[in-house]
């Protein structure tokens, strides 16, 4: 009997959603930061074997929005709470319920899909600590399994893939076998320069940037010329991205475009620009064309 369906995966911002999928993957599919709020669309991650195929939703983060890209951000990760199989429900070990934790929580309960607590981290924190935390959550929703894990390092992560597949229905290969994500090429490629620039800014810009491709052309050869803008709020801004003598933007291009020549096969040549748009995470309009409305 081949089972198939739907995972998402939710928790507040930097529990390490990402970092989870990523793992079990064995790729990686989805921006990892040591940022909150990394992630802002639903990233279709798809795992395939003989028995199931399994259909992860990596979800940006449930957190107080703060403007109208924070909110599309959290209406997305509510919608897919309603639109699945099984919900995993990542936090960390803090020794007690997480303030940020109390209203993810809140929307669990009203669930009747299915609901696994992981509590990642564990690495980082005391094992009284850990054992404090699975026993004040497991109070608070009726958790049909729960794990301490270390998604980084991969502790006690080895039977969760068989776990989650006893929980879905019989199904069809809703995707192609060899298909590890439902992605275009172009997102990723906008998800690889936002991601370098998150770790190379480090504290010096807020989450006030985005990446849009404006060209992505394949040669013959199987090689690619890419070009792509750095949207930014403020023109002080811009000056940091681009750093003294352009250091900041090049090495951005150079972390990125390594990225992209192992997921696109082929040589890449990519030009990045910033830009000045402020205010752009309130204004509608450039959020959807941005791509973060429906």
């Amino acid at each position: 009997m081949f089972k198939s369906g739907f995972v998402t995966v939710v928790g507040r911002p930097n529990v390490g959603k990402s970092t989870f999928i990523n793992h079990l993957m064995g790729e990686k599919l989805s921006i990892v930061s040591n940022k909150p709020q990394t992630t802002r669309k639903n990233l279709n991650a798809i795992y395939t074997d003989d028995e199931a195929q399994i259909i992860f939703v990596d979800t940006p983060g449930i957190h107080k929005a703060q403007n109208k890209l924070g909110e599309y951000m959290v209406s997305v990760a509510k919608e897919s709470l309603n639109q699945v199989d099984l919900v995993i429900f990542i936090t960390t070990a803090s020794g007690a319920v997480h303030p940020g934790d109390v209203k993810i929580m809140e929307e669990l309960k009203e669930l009747k899909t299915p609901i696994f607590l992981l509590v990642n981290k564990i690495d980082e924190f005391d094992q009284d600590k850990v054992a404090k935390t699975l026993e004040a959550y497991g109070q608070m929703v009726d958790f049909k399994e729960i794990f301490p894990i270390s998604a980084l390092k991969g502790k006690n992560t080895e039977n969760l893939l068989n776990l989650m597949k006893s929980y879905l229905p019989e199904g069809p290969l809703y995707y192609p076998a060899d298909m590890v994500a439902d992605v275009h090429l172009r997102f990723m490629v906008a998800e690889s320069i936002r991601e370098k620039a998150l770790k190379l800014l480090q504290q010096e810009i807020p989450h006030g940037i985005a990446v849009e491709v404006t060209s992505m052309k394949e040669k013959d050869n199987g090689n690619w010329t890419i070009e792509a803008d750095i949207i930014c709020e403020k023109d002080s801004h811009k000056g940091i991205i681009i750093g003294k003598g352009g250091q900041t933007l090049k090495k951005i291009g150079i972390w990125a475009r390594e990225d992209m020549e192992k997921y696109l096969d082929g040589k890449v040549e990519l030009k990045t620009f910033v830009k000045v748009r402020k205010e752009w995470r309130d204004n509608p309009n450039l959020l959807k064309e941005l791509g973060y409305k429906d």
